[in-house]
């Protein structure tokens, strides 16, 4: 399986979109995550929930290698995508963040146009052959940001003029327009009001018929009404994971109970 192409996609595995064994994550001396196994359900949004400095936020940017960037973080173990190991030495980093795309805590549009923020990446990954090609392209990752409508006539004004939630939306066109197969989002809301939270909770549901949605949320409520999988890390460990009606309602693990009661956290 080791020599299977990263974007290869293994039709016989079952639902799983992503697999990862025995992660662990070190910073230096520091072991941050500790033993992680969890499988990414394809069609779904997955919600990773827990306390400040647990290690969720660490295990997403794991998913597409973000940690990379980072000189004194190792990680070990295993997470393949589609069966095919995405830490393999013969995967290129930047082609893989396209098949996983991310979208920040706070939103962060390039210096460029509308536009070119969702052009950017099917540029750079020659996604498109044609100018009609891409303006196809930046159309539809913006209507399925449900952005289109409000600036289909200033695409060639700056990203960074549109509101809060309307640059976090264009962050996810940008994200979805080199057509991932997993998108990822580290508390996309924290920094929006709340009208604004709601737009891009709205957003989410819709995504997820398109894309495996993992979402790290410090609200309980917001894991609760856009996610059907919910993992809870503490203190460097997957506690538990499960279906998030189950838990939020009946939790296994004792620690799962007292942070969604708020006796931790």
């Amino acid at each position: 399986m080791n020599d299977m192409r990263i974007l290869e996609r293994d039709v016989s595995a079952n639902t799983a979109k992503i697999t990862a064994r025995g992660v662990q994550v070190y910073y230096g001396e520091s072991h941050a995550l500790k033993d992680v196994d969890v499988d990414i359900l394809s069609g779904t949004v997955t919600a990773f929930i827990g306390p400040s400095g647990c290690g969720k936020s660490t295990f997403l940017r794991c998913l597409n290698r973000m940690n990379d960037t980072i000189a004194i973080c190792k990680v070990k173990g295993e997470i393949r995508l589609d069966g095919a190991d995405i830490y393999d030495k013969r995967v290129d980093p930047v082609v893989l963040r396209a098949k996983v795309g991310m979208v920040f805590q706070k939103p962060n549009p390039f210096p460029k146009s509308i536009y070119d923020n969702v052009a950017y990446g099917p540029k750079i990954h020659g996604l498109t052959r044609s100018k009609t090609d891409l303006d196809e392209i930046v159309e539809s990752s913006l209507r399925k940001a449900a952005l289109w409508n409000e600036v289909k006539d200033r695409l060639h004004a700056p990203g960074t003029g549109l509101s809060g939630g309307q640059q976090q939306r264009l962050c996810i066109a940008r994200a979805i327009a080199t057509s991932p197969e997993v998108l990822l989002m580290d508390e996309p809301c924290s920094a929006l009001d709340p009208i604004a939270t709601a737009q891009v909770e709205e957003l989410i549901d819709e995504l997820r018929s398109q894309f495996s949605v993992v979402i790290v949320t410090h609200s309980m409520q917001q894991a609760a009404r856009v996610s059907q999988r919910t993992a809870f890390f503490h203190m460097g460990h997957l506690v538990e994971y499960g279906e998030t009606g189950q838990i939020f309602t009946n939790p296994k693990d004792p620690r799962t109970e007292s942070y969604i009661t708020g006796r931790i956290g």
